[in-house]
């Protein structure tokens, strides 16, 4: 039984751009193996996983440049700030994962990093990258829908 279910997320960091630069076909959650400050600094909310990404190396995920400010109050042996953390999934969903990567134009990207009770957690997202012109066509149905929702409410 998970006794994590019903525990409320606190969100750390979200990629807001991942949504617009690539198509999201599935995601996953995932633990992330951390040390003591990085876990400190994350509790502060000081990351950012704009640059991160994903890589399957030797049936082990890692990620990659996502970046974890150094804790202020840490000492010499603070850690580094965009070093390589491992990912913790299941051997299952490495292999799946590991299926659909070697596809063309399929990579693993952070969507955002949270705290599932005491346990921080990446939620990756298996995508395909989006042409200029999809950008477009993405840009021109949020205008759409944000006018519709303008007349709506100044209609009532």
């Amino acid at each position: 039984m998970d006794d994590l279910a019903g525990k409320p997320e606190k969100v750390v960091c979200v990629n807001r751009k991942a949504r617009f630069d690539y198509e999201i076909m599935e995601t996953v959650e995932a633990g992330i193996s951390l040390l003591g400050t990085e876990v400190k600094s994350l509790r502060e909310g000081r990351a950012n996983i704009l640059d991160g990404f994903a890589s399957i190396e030797d049936g082990e995920i890692f990620l990659y440049d996502a970046h974890i400010t150094p804790y202020p109050k840490g000492t010499h042996s603070n850690h580094e700030a965009k070093r390589v953390r491992k990912l913790l999934l299941t051997k299952r969903e490495i292999k799946k994962l590991t299926g659909k990567t070697a596809e063309k134009g399929l990579t693993l990207i952070p969507l955002k990093i949270y705290f599932r009770g005491p346990w921080a957690k990446v939620e990756l997202a298996l995508a395909r990258g989006k042409r200029s012109y999809d950008k477009r066509e993405t840009i021109k149905r949020k205008t759409a829908q944000r006018e519709m929702e303008r007349a709506l409410k100044q209609r009532r």
